[in-house]
């Protein structure tokens, strides 16, 4: 276990902020997209209208997940304790929300189907325990817990990029066979 002081670790995360800002701007410019896919949604009155919140809430979420632990990486002078808290927190307070999405009945029967589950909340959950095993592992391996965290954060864009094209097609889907 290497011992890894306050500079060393902002060198590190220096090396990262790249990859922060790159994870950050793709996950607020889809957000930004999202808000569009509302719009035409709402402009068009789409019979089934009341799922859109089920599926489009968690993936807005996930997408500022994203967001909001890449912001937080960023900021400077970041000690291994204060880092670790960012991506714990992020991590835990993620997993009470993707794991409510999964063990709750009334929002269990609000799903088409249950497979929709898989990506709308077990996938995210394995993605916030991830961010919780690396803000973890920071604390010893610095190295190593940040490429755990940047595993996680990528996972969760791809689980929201995936998310939003089904949105996305089932918008596109309703629109056209109202015509």
């Amino acid at each position: 276990m290497a011992v890894i002081g306050m500079n060393e670790l902002a060198l590190l995360l220096e090396r990262w902020a790249n990859f922060y800002l790159l994870t950050s701007t793709a996950a607020a410019t889809l957000i930004g997209l999202l808000f569009v896919v509302i719009t035409l949604a709402a402009s068009q009155r789409i019979g089934d209208a009341a799922k859109i919140p089920i599926y489009l809430t968690p993936t807005v979420i996930y997408f500022a997940s994203v967001l909001f632990l890449a912001a937080l990486l960023i900021f400077p002078y970041h000690t291994r304790l204060t880092a670790a808290l960012c991506i714990c927190v992020v991590g835990v307070v993620g997993l009470v929300y993707s794991g409510v999405l999964f063990v709750r009945r009334d929002i269990k029967k609000s799903y088409y189907e249950l497979r929709d589950l898989i990506p709308y909340a077990v996938f995210p959950f394995t993605a916030y325990g991830l961010f919780v095993l690396g803000g973890v592992l920071l604390l010893h391996d610095p190295q190593c817990g940040l490429t755990l965290v940047a595993a996680a954060m990528l996972s969760l864009l791809a689980v929201a990029i995936r998310n939003s094209w089904a949105i996305a097609i089932g918008v596109v889907s309703t629109l056209s066979g109202r015509r």
